[in-house]
């Protein structure tokens, strides 16, 4: 069951006045002129709330958070004079850290399939579950929620927060809206200092921070990052939600009728209104119209009004409503994570189903077991080293005078392990080719190349074929690298130039 909610018509004048009018209502009304193609923020005084759902959001904040902030800070012992931080994005060498595994700029392919993994196991929960990712563990979500949490210890919570910004100007005003915002900026430093710690060395980089000596970047980055915590989690809020990210856009195309969401069951609901102690529950539903529901919502919408745009399913609402109905007797669950088809079911009297397996979570998770057994294999058969082969183009062979014709080769030889290895060149082509490097002694048999760990070494080779083997202009070749069983084999061509040989 779908519901379409109209929001192009303004309430009428007479519903506006019913009732008290909080501070954001007098915002409104007085920066509304009627119309315009740009509507003023209304401000939002969440009310804190106590259940289940409100602790498990506390429990994933101090668990985002604290991976966010402690991660730079792990130390995970590499060889040699590799860094030896566990997570770090090391531009100046080229690499990727991250505990044992180490990425080079070639295997960017990784970082794709992870991204690419990410993305369709979003689809997948949100086809399933709606949007947990933006009620639970999306970045905007947790800050805002802690920039929440810290506006509460200063101006107390929704009642006191709307009485307050009404309020004139005053000593105790302004030390509340100071104290506040001093922390919100503390806590985007904080987000932004700990994002630079990311690409640097951490400790040494927060020494050198403070005394000017950091890159310019940490510098601007921080600033960036100081900047856009503060104006998304402090002032924009769920702006940012229903007008900058495109998710709740997406989404829609994700969900179904079968997919769970915080739903408001209108079929045990309605018809709502007051309910006086001891009145009986006969012919009405079980909402009592409190709006615990809408105070208690981050983004200030009322889920009565079904499905919307707005809504994060982060289950604060379940919360309130829950507390409500243990006050007036009734059993919980009155807004709950629900289906549109179940709710639909219960009112035309039909046991609701809830179907797990559909074809649209049929179709993201094959292809996320896909992607991630590609991924899985193509990691698991990650080679040690690496091999590129650039053949001398200027010029393309050399006549000796004896009648032998030598190419020059560079050989990029690349050593991802952590250790100092000596690869064995050997060359594949025409008969009674003589392979040499430059400065060193011709020896029987393959070249011994030393390629220190983590490192790639260009190396000069000379190929020189006799006479009797040039059998065309163009030869077929190969060079091939061993170290241990590790062994890479690039083909390439020799160039004789036997067509124009005298």
């Amino acid at each position: 069951m779908t519901v379409v909610i109209d929001r192009t018509q303004s309430a009428p004048v007479a519903s506006r006045a019913a009732g008290p009018v909080s501070a954001a209502a007098r915002v409104r009304r007085k920066g509304d002129p009627g119309g315009g193609l740009y509507k003023p923020r209304e401000p939002i005084y969440p009310k804190l709330v106590h259940g289940r759902w409100r602790n498990i959001k506390w429990a994933l904040l101090i668990l985002t958070l604290t991976i966010y902030y402690v991660t730079p800070w792990i130390r995970w012992e590499r060889p040699g004079a590799l860094p030896d931080q566990a997570v770090l994005v090391d531009f100046d060498g080229g690499r990727f850290y991250f505990f044992w595994i180490q990425l080079w700029p070639q295997e960017v392919y990784f970082i794709t399939g992870l991204l690419v993994l990410a993305a369709l196991a979003l689809f997948l929960t949100t086809a399933l579950f709606g949007r947990l990712w933006c009620g639970y563990a999306c970045p905007q979500t947790v800050w805002t929620d802690l920039y929440i949490y810290v506006e509460r210890l200063f101006e107390g919570d929704r009642n006191a927060r709307m009485r307050l910004d009404a309020a004139p100007m005053s000593f105790n005003k302004a030390w509340r809206k100071g104290g506040k915002h001093a922390v919100w900026l503390g806590v985007a430093f904080g987000t932004g200092g700990a994002w630079i710690f990311y690409f640097h060395d951490a400790p040494t980089l927060i020494r050198t921070f403070w005394l000017g000596q950091a890159p310019m970047t940490a510098y601007v980055s921080c600033a960036v990052l100081t900047f856009t915590t503060y104006v998304l989690a402090g002032t924009m809020r769920e702006q940012v939600c229903t007008y900058m990210c495109p998710w709740p856009r997406i989404q829609g195309a994700m969900l179904d009728k079968h997919s769970l969401q915080v739903t408001y069951r209108l079929d045990r609901g309605e018809p709502r209104g007051p309910h006086k102690k001891g009145a009986t529950w006969e012919g009405r539903g079980d909402c009592i119209d409190c709006n615990a529901c809408v105070v208690a919502c981050p983004m200030g919408i009322d889920i009565r009004d079904g499905a919307q745009l707005e809504c994060i399913n982060c289950g604060l609402c379940i919360d309130a409503c829950d507390e409500i109905m243990l006050k007036v007797g009734r059993p919980k669950g009155l807004i709950a994570y629900d289906t549109d088809s179940a709710v639909a079911d219960r009112a035309c009297g039909r046991k609701p189903a809830y179907p797990l397996i559909r074809s649209r979570t049929v179709f993201y998770a094959a292809a996320l077991t896909v992607v991630a057994a590609v991924m899985l294999y193509g990691f698991t058969q990650r080679k040690p080293m690496d091999l590129h082969v650039l053949r001398d183009r200027n010029p393309t062979f050399v006549r000796l005078h004896d009648g032998a014709v030598r190419n020059g080769y560079t050989l990029k030889i690349a050593n991802r392990t952590f250790e100092d290895l000596d690869y064995a060149v050997s060359f594949e082509g025409p008969a009674k080719a003589i392979v040499k490097t430059p400065g060193v002694p011709e020896t029987e048999g393959p070249l011994s190349i030393e390629v220190p760990a983590n490192t790639v070494r260009a190396v000069r080779v000379l190929v020189t074929v006799e006479p009797e083997a040039l059998t065309a202009p163009n030869l077929p070749a190969a060079f091939v690298v061993r170290a241990g069983d590790a062994q890479a084999k690039v083909g390439t061509t020799f160039l004789s130039g036997a067509a124009n040989a005298p």
